[in-house]
Parts: C-alpha cells; sequence; structure tokens
C-alpha cells in the first residue's frame, strides 16, 4: 500500500496512493489503506499526486483518501483511464483534476520537475520518476523489470536511463521485491509460448487465475487459447474492467475476443479457456466460488484443470492452499509455477538490479518495496554495486539529504486505516479491536435487571458468543456469577450503572481466564 511523500522548500510531492487486502490479523477487512494523516494536515503544501501505474498498491486507495487530499492527480494514460472507473464508482469523477501524462513526458510541481521514464513491468505503462530539485535528483524506480521483449508495451527507455546516469544522481529509491532471485525475471513472451504448448496437453475446460492488471497475460493466454482452437471467457469484475481500460488505451488488439460465461457455456469442454480472478485465494474471487461449487456459472470436474499463472504473494500461501486442495478433492487438475513455466515476476532480479545500477550511478541507494530482510539485502547489492552509501528505511521514516548524504532524523505517522462499513477506520480504532478480539476470543453478552437500589430483579441473561459455555455443566452458574458481583458492592456503588457494568465485566472475564479474553457488553436496566 504505497505512499511515499518527497518534501522541498515547505511544498510536498506525493508518488502514489495505493491499498492491500485484509489478512487474518484484522478479520472481515477487505480493503487496507495508509493513513494519510501527517500529509492532510498539511494538503495546502501538497504539489499534487504522481500515480506511477495502475496497480492496486499503487494507485488503489485514491478514491477512498482524495477527499482528505484534494490534490491534481498526474499518470499516464493507461492508469489514468484504470483510475476513472474507480473515481466514477465512488462518485468522484467530476471532482478530482486528473491530469494525464504522455510516456516520457514531464510535469512541473513547484520546485519539483518530474520526468516520467519508461520501464516495463506486469502491467502497461510503468513510470520510473527523476525527482529534479535545485538540490538535487531523486531517482524512484516504482515497480519494474526490464523485459526485452514486452508483449504489451514499450520496452524500456535505457537511453532515458543512461543519460541520467550522466547527471550527477543524488539518489535511487528502488524496488527490492526479488532481490533474493538471481538472474533476470524473464519475458512474457517466453510464457506466452509456454501456455500454448501445456495448453495442448488437456481436453477438458481449462481455468487460469491470473493478476487481472495483468494485461499481457490476458494477451498470452487467450492467444494461446487460439492457438489450440479455444475461446476464452473472463469471470470476474476486475478482469472485465483492466479489458475496458486496455482497450480504450490501445493495449489490446482488436481481433481478441473474449465471452462472458454464460454464453462460453455452451462450448464443447475441450473448446475454451476461462481466466479468473482468485489466483491469490481470496474469499469472493471467482476460483474460490468455482472450487467450492458456488459460482453460478461454472462448475469443473475430473478432467478439468486449473492453472495458477501468478505467484503467491507473501502472506497468502494458506488461502492459496486452501483453493488448490478444494480444487484436487473434486478431481481437476492443478498445475502451478513449480510444475511448469507459466509466470514470470513484474520485477527485477539482481542482474536486473545490478544494471540499473550501472546506469544511473546514484550517489546514496534507498531500497524500499519490500519486507525488512528484502531492503537489508538490496542494500548489500546496492553496496556490492560501489555505491557509495545505503540508507535502511522503514514505515514513517524522515530522510534528510544534505551535503550529498542521506540521514535518518526522525519519523512521522505513518498508521494504516480500514475501509469497513462503508468509512474509513483507523486501525487504533476500538472497532477494530473489539472485531478482532471477538474473531479470537468470541463474546459475551449479559443483561441484568435490577431496582433503584441495585437488587437483582430477575436471572440475569447471559449469551457466550463464538466459543463454548464454560458453566454449561458446572456447578455454579451465570446467575450465581453475576449476582455475587453485584452483592458484593457496597449499597451506594450499586446505584451507580458504571459501576456496576465495570464489576459484572470483570466477574465475567474471570469465568473464561487465564485462557481467553473475550469481548464482554454488559447491559443495565433500572426497574
Amino acid at each position: 500500500m504505497n505512499l511515499n511523500l518527497f518534501g522541498c522548500d515547505g511544498r510536498w510531492l506525493m508518488v502514489d496512493l495505493g491499498v492491500t487486502f485484509g489478512d487474518e490479523s484484522i478479520p472481515g477487512l477487505d480493503v487496507v489503506m495508509p493513513d494519510p494523516s501527517f500529509i492532510a494536515e498539511r494538503r495546502e503544501k501538497l504539489e499534487g499526486l504522481i500515480i506511477t501505474h495502475a496497480h492496486e498498491d499503487h494507485v488503489g486507495a485514491v478514491a477512498y483518501l482524495w477527499p482528505q487530499l484534494r490534490c491534481p492527480v498526474y499518470t499516464t494514460p493507461f492508469c489514468a483511464a484504470f483510475l476513472e472507473y474507480k473515481l466514477k464508482e465512488a462518485g468522484l469523477e467530476n471532482e478530482v483534476p486528473v491530469h494525464v501524462i504522455p510516456l516520457g513526458g514531464q510535469a512541473n510541481l513547484g520546485p519539483f520537475t518530474v520526468d516520467f521514464i519508461t520501464l516495463t513491468h506486469s502491467v502497461p505503462e510503468p513510470n520510473a520518476l527523476a525527482v529534479r530539485t535545485k538540490y538535487g535528483t531523486i531517482f524512484h524506480t516504482g515497480d519494474w523489470k526490464f523485459d526485452p521483449d514486452p508483449i504489451i508495451g514499450e520496452v524500456t527507455d535505457f537511453d532515458a536511463l543512461r543519460k541520467l546516469g550522466e547527471e550527477n544522481v543524488l539518489a535511487l529509491i528502488g524496488d527490492s521485491t526479488n532481490v533474493f532471485t538471481e538472474g533476470e525475471a524473464g519475458s512474457e513472451r517466453e510464457v506466452k509460448d509456454s501456455l500454448t504448448s501445456l495448453f495442448g496437453r488437456y481436453t477438458g475446460r481449462i481455468v487460469v487465475g491470473c493478476f487481472a492488471s495483468n494485461v499481457a497475460r490476458l494477451d498470452s493466454i487467450a492467444r494461446a487459447a487460439a492457438a489450440n482452437d479455444r475461446h476464452v471467457s473472463l469471470i470476474g469484475a476486475s478482469l472485465w474492467r483492466i479489458l475496458e481500460t486496455a482497450r480504450r488505451t490501445g493495449y489490446l488488439a482488436p481481433d481478441l475476443r473474449f465471452l462472458k460465461a454464460e454464453d462460453a457455456a455452451h462450448l464443447p469442454r475441450d473448446k475454451v479457456v476461462y481466466i479468473c480472478t482468485g489466483s491469490q485465494g481470496e474469499g469472493r474471487a471467482a476460483l474460490m466460488r468455482i472450487a467450492y461449487g458456488y459460482h453460478p456459472e461454472l462448475s469443473l470436474q475430473e478432467g478439468d484443470v486449473a492453472i495458477f499463472s501468478s505467484r503467491a504473494i507473501p502472506g497468502n500461501e494458506k488461502a492459496i492452499a486452501k483453493v488448490q486442495n478444494q480444487l484436487a478433492k473434486i478431481g481437476v487438475g492443478v498445475v502451478t509455477t513449480r510444475d511448469h513455466f507459466i509466470h514470470v515476476s513484474g520485477h527485477p532480479a539482481r542482474d536486473e538490479l545490478r544494471r540499473m545500477y550501472q546506469m544511473v550511478r546514484p550517489r546514496i541507494a534507498i531500497p524500499v518495496h519490500g519486507e525488512a530482510m528484502h531492503i537489508r539485502e538490496h542494500a548489500a547489492l546496492a553496496a556490492e554495486c560501489q555505491v557509495p552509501q545505503t540508507l535502511q528505511v522503514e514505515n514513517g521514516s524522515a530522510v534528510k539529504f544534505t551535503g550529498g548524504k542521506a540521514e535518518i532524523k526522525g519519523a512521522v505517522w505513518s498508521g494504516r486505516m480500514a475501509w469497513a462499513d462503508n468509512e474509513l477506520i483507523p486501525f487504533s480504532s476500538p472497532m477494530l479491536r473489539d472485531k478482532k478480539r471477538m474473531f479470537y476470543d468470541g463474546s459475551v453478552v449479559a443483561s441484568v435487571v435490577l431496582d433503584d437500589t441495585g437488587v437483582v430483579l430477575a436471572d440475569p441473561q447471559v449469551s457466550v458468543l463464538g466459543m463454548s459455555d464454560p458453566l454449561e455443566d458446572a456447578d455454579r452458574d451465570w446467575v450465581w456469577v453475576i449476582q455475587n458481583a453485584v452483592d458484593k458492592l457496597p449499597k451506594k456503588a450499586r446505584r451507580d450503572d458504571d459501576v456496576i457494568e465495570e464489576n459484572v465485566r470483570q466477574a465475567v472475564r474471570k469465568v473464561f481466564a487465564p485462557s481467553r479474553k473475550p469481548v464482554v457488553k454488559v447491559h443495565i436496566s433500572r426497574v
């Protein structure tokens, strides 16, 4: 969920504003994004927001957070078209000023002059940014790799990178995702040829799970299907949205035809390939629903095959395995990257990182876009590439550049927010804390009826939710626990609802201690 800020002469520039997706740490949350409070409080000094490319972790939070920022947005044509859908869904299409920058173009924003440099990635129009100021130039790579023969989009602008390397670049802020992978990421064209061969092995239905934003992969799958006399159907709203975006911006040839699932259902099983969302095991995506048999338009059976043409994003391994195991239970073949060459990464491996450093020749390297072990390894690689200084940062790190050096001078607020119940909620909110506790430790609701003096007038009612009731077969029941909690209070305290509520809550929690700490809600009624 990328959000980067550059400050110069009292003005600010934001680069990317993305989301991540919920995991087991906070159950029930689908969308998580950075908390922009630091810059929202300074939005009158924010020159603009630049989006490097159309991936959710770089652009997905704009529709949620722009009302707090109210700044102009700058991006290239494909991302602008993709963002348009999101802004329409949020009712912001006529509010957000989106400025479309041509490939290789430039944006002048206060003290910042930003050159867009075309790279390759797993989505059209990935841009690196040369952020120029009177104090020096910072090169922000965004997400990238060096695809020598991309199916979709332009090749990397090596001339621009070499020219930049002649300008004494102050710092390179770079992608660390694949720093442990030797060699190069590989070309999408090789995946197309491999899929063509793979599809020829099967006579049943073929389902391919991939990232919706990977337009080149959609092209590869469609052409591999055509080579095997199969039609292609898309299942998943995000796939149709990307398809329309690619059509509008000229990134998919008009000869490629994609069917809706209900139309493909009439085709023989050996004449169709389905492209589906859900390669990461997402609960609401098409692959999960297909695996468990509750997708309204597609069911699979023995002899069919599911191909996972994507890498597992760290943290999604359990969810992906759940889908794959369920497919195997119903007799569907499962093919992953362990079995066949069906995916190339959109991020640079070590040889590509070395080549980038050789061309740009920065004085400082600041690895980003990875976990702590990736950051550390990337810093070591940059040092190996003769970069004079490397700096390892964390979320919120405030880095000052002065005298050709970089130093962490402190930290700014870098919390997280969730989209829940149609509103933005900070992760620090009591609601999210209670949601997490209820998921892991259950909840208890107790209702107590008293008179004005604090005498219990009826048996208290207790509901235990999400766990077993420890008093179900015990000598003492909930009536005794709550009656005893009230009776222990002095007469004056029994007239105070807050005191009784807290005393009952503590008594209920003691019943579950030490194994559980449920959320306990106590309702007091006076008669």
